[in-house]
This record gives C-alpha cells, sequence and structure tokens, in this order.
C-alpha cells in the first residue's frame, strides 16, 4: 500500500499581517490638512514657455485647470493622462481636489508645467511621496527650450542651400 508523507500539512501562507506590511508605505500615506493660514499645498512647474502654479488640498478628486474642467481644457487624451499620471502613481486621484492656474506655450508644454507642478505640491503635502515620485520623473524640470534663430540663415539650424561656382 502506499504511505502518504503527512509531516508538511501546514500551507505557507503568510498572515494578514504580513500582507499589510507589503504594501508600500507610500501607497497607503494619506495627504494631511494645511495649515490653516496656508489652506493648500502649493506647486510650481515650467516647461518650455508654460509656467503653471499648481494648488492641491484634500478632497473628492476635482481637477479644475483655469477654471475649467480638465476634459473641456485638453481636448487630447495624451495630455489629460500625462497630467493626472503623478496622482494615479500616488494613488491620490480621489482623494484630493487640484486648482491649476496656467499660462503661457501651448498644450504640450501646459501638460508638462502641470505635471511637474503637481508633482511638487504632492511632495509637499506628504514627503513619503518624494522616492516615488522622482523614480517616475515627475519632479525632473524638462529643461529644453526652443534653440535660437541665427543670423545668416533662415532657421535655428537649417542652412541656405551651399553653392559651390
Amino acid at each position: 500500500m502506499a504511505e502518504e508523507d503527512t509531516t508538511n500539512t501546514k500551507e505557507t501562507t503568510a498572515p494578514p499581517e504580513a500582507a499589510a506590511e507589503a504594501v508600500p508605505a507610500a501607497a497607503v500615506a494619506t495627504i494631511p490638512q494645511p495649515d490653516p493660514k496656508k489652506h493648500w499645498f502649493w506647486g510650481l512647474g515650467r516647461r518650455k514657455r508654460s509656467v503653471a502654479r499648481v494648488r492641491l488640498k484634500p478632497g473628492d478628486g476635482k481637477f479644475m485647470i483655469n477654471k475649467r474642467e480638465i476634459k473641456d481644457y485638453f481636448p487630447s487624451e495624451r495630455d489629460r493622462q500625462l497630467v493626472v499620471s503623478a496622482l494615479e502613481a500616488t494613488e491620490t486621484t480621489k482623494r484630493v481636489d487640484v486648482h491649476v492656474n496656467v499660462c503661457g506655450g501651448g498644450t504640450t508644454g501646459q501638460a508638462g508645467a502641470i505635471v511637474l507642478g503637481v508633482g511638487r505640491a504632492l511632495m509637499a503635502a506628504n514627503p513619503d511621496y518624494m522616492q516615488l515620485l522622482r523614480d517616475g520623473g515627475y519632479l525632473t524640470r524638462d529643461s529644453r527650450k526652443v534653440e535660437r534663430k541665427k543670423p545668416g540663415q533662415p532657421k535655428a539650424r537649417k542652412r541656405f542651400q551651399f553653392s559651390k561656382r
């Protein structure tokens, strides 16, 4: 007859306490209430010629840009995804209200400026998010700008056609 080995009958599942510890601390961190004198957490972002001033406070997930909804301000899905990517990375999309004043540049530059501003505001609200935001590139300023036109050339790098004779 076949004998069964009954020495290892315990299942190797982790207790529920260990599962809670496996979640990174940044994922469960909350946004505290701002100082009563300040009312908001601020972040400033720049990209190309755009400047975005971002205000953030605990709320239900409203995202206003220049007093308009995000869907009305950015018709492109790519720009909308880019703008909320820092909130999705920190899992605070439905826990904070974001109000943005942005001016200058085009839609891509404004979206990049808002991303940097949101990242800085989240870091001001909760410093535990710093490593998560830095790893995602949400705290890095994109310093690329339009190159100036040079004299004797039609554009910044383009040259007039060369004639040997």
